[in-house]
């Protein structure tokens, strides 16, 4: 059996259904979902009646969501684009949310004063970020280690802490509200989420693909070990919980 390059996506739906009942939707508001990939919060956002708008700068990933849209009968806008420069006028959403999606763009300033551009006066900015106490935020630092990463470059979990989004929004929000959570991987066992991640998960197949033999097996022992060290199953299987914070940033009436 082939299982669809948006295996791991779709996995991670239950957050965007999460950060929808966050963000209170209301039928017929305007959202856009940043960095959508598959569509989890897209489609979240859609079963509650919005109007919704997703963009990514993956195509095939845009393709996926369509498909579950089209099967589902929701009506929703999918377009290639780039969180740094959104093809939006200022104030054209009501709702603009990410889950992890923006914290991984190269400009995080930029793409936070994006976020904010787009999003009407008192409108509302939904997020879900992967924190520095998760397992991604190890799993980020273990791939930079075997790319040669440099490292004092910027973790991608810095959105998953209050600090760093009161840098990025305080100055423009009339409120910011988080709430830690944990989305839980649950695999047949640690080698099980290894062989998914590395054949479905991009950065993690790309950073196999630039390793020997020596290296895989290497990175492969190491990423067993992280996962045990965080498995909670008592059994052969995995049930890992991964935190994230979950924010929603109301924008202030200017």
């Amino acid at each position: 059996m082939t299982l669809p390059i948006d295996l791991v996506g779709t996995t991670l739906q239950i957050v965007g259904e999460s950060l929808c009942e966050a963000l209170d939707l209301r039928a017929g508001a305007r959202v856009l979902d940043i960095a959508a990939g598959n569509g989890n919060a897209t489609l979240a956002a859609a079963r509650r009646w919005c109007d919704v708008t997703a963009i990514d700068s993956v195509a095939s990933w845009l393709e996926a969501g369509h498909d579950r849209a089209r099967a589902e009968g929701h009506l929703v806008k999918f377009q290639v684009a780039d969180a740094e420069q959104l093809p939006f006028a200022d104030r054209s959403f009501d709702v603009v949310m990410s889950t992890f999606g923006v914290m991984f763009t190269a400009d995080d300033e930029r793409a936070a004063g994006e976020l904010v551009r787009v999003c009407r006066p008192g409108g509302r900015i939904g997020l879900a970020s992967w924190t520095p106490a998760s397992f991604v935020h190890e799993l980020i630092a273990t791939m930079r280690k075997y790319i040669g990463r440099p490292p004092g470059l910027r973790m991608p979990t810095s959105w998953g802490t209050r600090p760093r989004l009161d840098e990025l929004f305080g100055a423009v929000a009339a409120d910011i509200v988080v709430n830690e959570r944990a989305f839980v991987f649950r695999y047949r066992s640690p080698l099980h989420w290894v062989e998914v991640f590395r054949t479905y998960y991009g950065p993690l197949n790309d950073v196999f693909a630039l390793l020997d033999g020596d290296g895989q097996t290497a990175l492969t022992r190491e990423l067993i070990d992280l996962l045990e060290l965080r498995n909670r199953s008592h059994d052969r299987t995995l049930v890992l919980p991964c935190e994230y914070l979950e924010a929603v940033i109301t924008k202030g009436d200017r």
